[in-house]
């Protein structure tokens, strides 16, 4: 009979604890919540972030406090959030260069992508387009590989920087066309997009905000864009996967807590995140900086994480790159 009792009392405040978080999740928040974006002002990562917190703030009813925390690739803005508390008032609003390409390429982290992290949703992605300066005498991605093919090591691809997305979309077309290039990294995406446009370099994985200017101008030839899908942005333009199936490379923007985070609040936070990128000046917002909205379900999202980190960890294997 007393075992009976302590089994009960003992289920009894069970269910009191499940009431009691189910609340809290509920009242969630209940004051500011900080927004760690780990990459300084005005790129990427910081308008979209900033277009979220917004749409947040507006839907729950707290501050969602944008705080640029930059240095190290995104390292250190991460890591920040992977050693914060797990109530939800410590968000990282992260892209592929610290969810995927830093798991994949550096040895020694402070941080394990995904284990650290209750992934919340993807947000939006942006694609990037092959452009060629328009004396490169090819029109099409197939006559493109075609060139390089007959002239191994000749034709030169900017980037913006070993082990960016430029310079893994150069390896990974190389290594499925079975071409070789050279690549010329630049400090950033701006500049390796000049150096194409002025001709000192033939060709380039370009993001298509610094980009769109100069095609629009007849300065950039668009061969074909990275993502499989397309992209809206550039309709006209085929996506590389069309020449070479298999060719897939996005710059993902997501947003995570740290692990565990109570999962009422992550999927609280999902459902506001979904309602409001369907806002029709939202994606407006989104697509004027080059960006497309992309959704997903915590566990698709961390699904996406592994995958992508599996894939690029090859990437970066076969062509020898090495971290800085």
């Amino acid at each position: 009979m007393l075992d009976r009792r302590v089994v009960a009392v003992y289920s009894g405040i069970a269910l009191v604890l499940v009431a009691v978080g189910g609340a809290s999740a509920q009242m969630y928040p209940t004051k500011p919540v900080r927004m760690i974006v780990p990459f300084t002002p005005g790129g990427g990562s910081d308008i979209v972030g900033r277009v979220v917190a917004q749409r947040l703030s507006a839907a729950l009813g707290q501050q969602f406090v944008v705080e640029n925390r930059p240095g190290a690739g995104g390292r250190i803005g991460t890591e920040a959030v992977a050693r914060a508390p797990a109530d939800g008032y410590t968000l990282l609003f992260a892209t592929s260069s610290v969810m995927v390409t830093a798991p994949a390429l550096y040895a020694k982290l402070n941080f394990d992508m995904p284990r650290d992290f209750a992934p919340i949703s993807l947000v939006a992605s942006t694609a990037y387009v092959l452009v060629i300066h328009p004396t490169v005498p090819v029109r099409s991605v197939k006559e493109f590989i075609t060139l390089a093919k007959r002239t191994p090591d000749r034709l030169t691809y900017a980037s913006s920087g070993l082990g960016g997305p430029a310079h893994l979309s150069g390896e990974l077309f190389a290594t499925l066309a079975g071409v070789r290039m050279v690549h010329v990294p630049y400090k950033g995406s701006s500049p390796g997009t000049t150096s194409v446009i002025a001709g000192e370099t033939d060709a380039m994985f370009s993001n298509l905000v610094p980009a769109l200017p100069a095609i629009k101008a007849g300065r950039l030839r668009p061969l074909g864009v990275t993502s499989a899908r397309g992209s809206s942005i550039l309709p006209e333009v085929p996506p590389l996967a069309a020449t070479l199936p298999g060719f897939d490379v996005e710059q993902l923007y997501g947003l995570l807590s740290p692990a565990g985070t109570s999962r009422e609040i992550v999927r609280r936070l999902n459902a506001e995140i979904h309602k409001a990128v369907q806002n029709i000046d939202v994606k407006a917002r989104l697509l004027n900086d080059g960006s497309e909205v992309l959704v997903s379900s915590p566990e698709e999202f961390e699904r996406r994480i592994s995958s992508e980190i599996a894939k690029w960890s090859k990437v970066i294997k076969a062509a020898g790159i090495k971290e800085e």
